[in-house]
């Protein structure tokens, strides 16, 4: 795909559009950006004010302290073939990278931490200091994934239903042997805590991946999370935590150019109604406003229950409309945001430059705390993930100042009591509620910070219903589009019956995190989509 810079000039969109996506976010901009180049029309509706879904960029606490609401890490976008295919385009819109050395990190409640790297031999040396043979487990589970990378990506991330990946399996099937592959598989499917506590003997080393597992939409019990913390590893240790230079919602701003730059369109407050169906196939879609688009071509980029309960609530699909009611959505995420009067001194050494700390104590409390969430209790002790954007990127504050963006991925969807017996609640996220628990999560931080309160400015907080007003995606605040435990991942993501994105209505494909490859800012679904369109 090849960008004429001097192509700017705005197709009229009152004709037809090639592609109507219903949807802004990372995969809706993913499957615009690349229509745009192919030189398609397309036409993105986002119900909300402001485009991204789940990138925006505000100033929440006080002006000057640009906080990324929601997502804020893009290794997923910047290692992905969507991120392959559209960064040099992106980038003459702006888009840019922000990077440290030190991707991640986990500090435990008695101030021990643990910094991985972004170089390897750093990494295994430190992991040896902490238990003999730690690091060279550490080279093994890294290298593993590398040495497997063309098949294990495919498999995240290419279009299962399909002929390449029959040859792909065949392929592998000569290669390792039919017992062989059965054994990857098998290895492939081993939970975090079997993972960890089988390969390393450093409570620390386990503490540090543990909490990874949540932003997988997984927990350290769930069935292949071992696999997935190790690519995950592997990712950190490669690519690092880079950030979007001006917050994600200069993400955003860089795909709108590109797509606008292109003849194509965003438009903004355009809540979809229905997508118009006749004899089987696309016909256009209806906006909330009672304005008709025609298209032969929908890309819905929502959750199950809104394509069938709403979008093609006239359309006659049984099956498709009983598995959107079995689907599953899964824990709800907490975000809460301080700006701070200067740069946080932490207690423990080697923190100052790191992109995410956790704050757990290990496996047994990362699954304490995501099993009390899943029953709808509020974690006594939750998972905190704490991200510190001014390091990587001053523009994000004023000078001398400083931002601290924490992510809760334990939080319960619905909430029916509190797990520690302190706090009130009345079955669901009052403001009351949001404001106590954002009270616990602060106590946790500031044991770790010196002289936290008198750095803090300010703070907001968003409890899951506050996240899923911002982005009805974000069921129950779920940001993983749906429970991401294998009967609903994979082949069988949304549904059991689910092929490629598409079902029984012609022109409609299905993009998202509800879709294969799932969750992330990796744009998958939407590339895929946009592939199988000409892209």
């Amino acid at each position: 795909m090849e960008e004429n810079d001097d192509f700017n000039t705005r197709r009229d969109l009152s004709m037809c559009p090639d592609h109507v996506i219903i949807g802004s976010g990372i995969n809706a901009l993913v499957a615009g950006a690349m229509l745009s180049l192919k030189g398609d029309r397309v036409l993105l509706l986002e119900r909300e004010e402001v485009p991204g879904g789940c990138l925006r960029t505000e100033e929440i606490t006080l002006p000057g302290f640009r906080h990324d609401v929601m997502a804020a890490t893009w290794v997923l976008f910047m290692t992905s073939p969507a991120g392959a295919a559209l960064g040099p385009h992106l980038a003459r819109h702006g888009f840019d990278y922000c990077h440290t050395p030190h991707p991640t990190a986990v500090l435990r409640p008695d101030g021990q931490a643990l910094v991985l790297t972004t170089d390897r031999a750093k990494n295994i040396a430190a992991f040896d200091a902490l238990a003999a043979g730690d690091g060279a487990a550490h080279a093994s589970d890294v290298g593993g994934v590398e040495a497997d990378a063309p098949f294990l990506f495919a498999l995240l991330g290419g279009a299962l239903w399909s002929w390449p990946t029959v040859k792909l399996m065949w392929g592998q099937v000569r290669k390792r042997g039919l017992r062989g592959l059965a054994a990857w598989f098998g290895r492939a499917l081993v939970p975090a805590r079997g993972w960890l506590e089988t390969t390393y003997a450093s409570p620390l080393v386990q503490a540090l991946y543990a909490p990874w597992v949540l932003h997988c939409g997984l927990t350290p019990e769930s069935t292949y999370s071992g696999q997935m913390g190790k690519v995950i590893a592997f990712a950190l240790e490669a690519a690092g935590a880079p950030i979007v230079k001006g917050g994600s919602g200069a993400g955003v701003a860089a795909f709108r150019a590109l797509i606008e730059a292109k003849g194509g369109e965003i438009r903004c407050g355009a809540d979809v109604d229905r997508i118009l169906v006749r004899e089987g196939k696309v016909r256009g879609v209806a906006l909330a406003s009672g304005e008709e688009i025609a298209c032969a071509s929908v890309l819905a980029s929502v959750a199950p229950g809104q394509l069938q309960e709403r979008l093609l609530r006239d359309a006659n699909l049984p099956e498709d409309k009983a598995a959107a009611k079995a689907f599953r959505h899964g824990r709800g995420n907490f975000q809460l945001h301080y700006a701070l009067d200067r740069p946080p001194e932490w207690l423990a050494s080697g923190l100052d430059d790191v992109a995410l700390i956790h704050l757990a104590d290990g496996i047994d409390s990362v699954s304490k705390s995501a099993n009390e969430a899943e029953r709808g209790m509020l974690p006594a002790t939750p998972t905190i993930c704490v991200g510190q954007p001014h390091r990587l990127d001053p523009s994000r504050c004023p000078e001398g100042k400083a931002i601290l963006w924490l992510q809760i991925p334990d939080a319960p969807r619905a909430v029916k009591g509190d797990a520690a017996g302190q706090i009130t609640t009345d079955g669901s996220w009052s403001e009351a509620t949001r404001d106590a628990f954002a009270d616990r999560i602060e106590g946790i931080l500031k044991q770790h910070i010196r002289d936290f309160d008198a750095i803090k400015l300010a703070r907001r907080a968003y409890s899951p219903a506050d996240l899923e007003a911002m982005n009805a995606n974000l069921v129950g605040g779920d940001p993983y589009g749906g429970l991401c435990t294998i009967d609903q991942f994979f082949l069988f993501r949304p549904y059991p019956h689910s092929t490629n994105g598409r079902g029984l209505v012609r022109g409609l494909i299905h993009i998202g995190a509800s879709t294969h490859p799932g969750p992330g800012l990796g744009g998958g679904s939407g590339f895929l989509a946009a592939k199988r369109l000409g892209a």
